[in-house]
């Protein structure tokens, strides 16, 4: 009972979220007026100005924001879950680096823009997620290796940035920065079809994987006498987790500390009663939207990326874990 009044309170939450995106901005469009347009398709009444700002702007914005928010959280969830480390989402670990790093290259190397860029991302964090796989490995994957090795292909990645700047046009480096950070403000409806198509195949198959976990966490030789797969179902999790890091990043940017901080929060909320995936993933689309209204509307005449919003708050939420980890003698 309790899971579902957290999912239900998360939920009217992220509609309340949703109808002040479409509400919001330099023209403010009221309720009603939001839904004759909503419905326009269906009954042809239309009001090209308000149609143009609701369904062409704000609507492919927002839906933009909950896909991903949910696609970073599912991944985050994920990882920290058969790592069995809050650390161990994909932006700590380097695969978001490994988008980044691919991104930068596309553009200041390849000239490439647009959506080729957003291809390259995606192939950073596939790769990256593959070589941290393969170089932890020693006859299984241990949960601390991950992350060490994880962190030292982040820190290797962001030197390589670096390197890629230096070499680099002023227009390049402006283009490749907006990436980097992270940001909503060029949502295209041609975003929103590739992210939904891919979770719509992603998340079915997380939930089929999701049934080896309670094998998983009895231990992996205890899973396996007990004629589980361990590795097929761990390595079946990693690549729909790391699929949904990669379509969400190459959507939208490396947008930091959702994948980090959604599960947690979740987990906080529901006290205990189950992994939440579920409720990650609301927490996750709730963040990410929250904070493009933030990032839209705090300053005045400014539109900043979502992704300075999460990051100011994710590293926030990070000292307080690595403070409250201080006090316990762990983080787990």
């Amino acid at each position: 009972m309790h899971r579902r009044r957290v999912a239900a309170g998360l939920a009217g939450a992220l509609l309340a979220s949703f109808a002040l995106a479409l509400y919001f901005g330099d023209y403010p469009v009221g309720l009603p007026e939001i839904v004759r347009s909503l419905l326009s398709p269906i009954t042809g009444h239309a009001d090209k100005g308000v149609d143009f700002i609701v369904l062409q702007v704000r609507l492919p914005r927002a839906i933009l924001a909950v896909l991903s928010g949910a696609a970073f959280a599912l991944s985050g969830i994920t990882f920290q879950t058969l790592l069995r480390n809050p650390l161990a989402s994909p932006d700590i670990i380097g695969i978001a680096h490994g988008a980044s790093a691919a991104a930068v290259f596309c553009i200041i190397v390849l000239g490439w823009s647009g959506l080729a860029v957003s291809f390259g991302a995606f192939a950073g964090a596939l790769l990256t997620a593959l070589a941290i796989y393969l170089l932890a490995w020693r006859g299984g994957i241990n949960a601390f290796r991950v992350v060490l090795i994880g962190i030292g292909v982040a820190a290797m990645l962001v030197a390589a940035i670096s390197y890629l700047f230096t070499r680099a046009r002023l227009n390049e480096v402006q283009q490749a920065m907006a990436w980097l950070v992270g940001s909503l403000n060029a949502s295209r409806p041609g975003d929103v079809l590739v992210l939904g198509a891919a979770m719509l195949v992603l998340v079915p198959l997380m939930a089929t994987f999701i049934r080896g976990l309670d094998a998983i966490e009895l231990g992996d030789d205890t899973a396996r006498a007990l004629g589980a797969r361990v590795e097929l179902a761990r390595l079946g999790l990693m690549l729909v987790a790391v699929g949904l890091a990669a379509f969400a990043t190459a959507a939208v940017g490396p947008v930091g500390f959702v994948a980090f901080v959604s599960g947690p929060l979740a987990r906080n909320l529901l006290r205990g009663a189950g992994r939440g995936f579920l409720h990650a993933a609301l927490v996750g689309s709730l963040v990410m939207l929250v904070s493009d209204l933030v990032a839209q509307h705090s300053l005045p005449s400014v539109q900043l990326p979502v992704g300075v919003v999460t990051g100011a708050c994710g590293a926030l939420f990070l000292l307080w874990l690595l403070v409250a980890s201080g006090r316990s003698g762990r983080v787990n």
